[in-house]
């Protein structure tokens, strides 16, 4: 999967845990979008895991500082 094709998927998975739309950027962090603290960070690693089939460990969940981070870990796991 190439990268653009995982941040059109993760920007659905962002809309529907957010439920709105976010223009996602490799900068954007939780200081960015409202709501995203770390109840809500579980929900949209739950939720990525399941739109991309793939399994964090406990140690990565906490991992990514942004969204290009959390976007280099997906593709480490496909």
């Amino acid at each position: 999967m190439q990268q653009h094709e995982i941040y059109t998927k993760l920007s659905d998975v962002f809309e529907d845990v957010f439920d709105e739309e976010i223009t996602l950027t490799p900068e954007l962090s939780a200081d960015d979008v409202d709501g995203w603290d770390s109840v809500t960070h579980i929900r949209l690693i739950l939720a990525v895991e399941e739109a991309f089939g793939v399994k964090f460990a406990a140690a990565e969940v906490g991992e990514p500082d942004n969204v290009g981070e959390l976007v280099a870990l997906i593709e480490r796991k496909l």
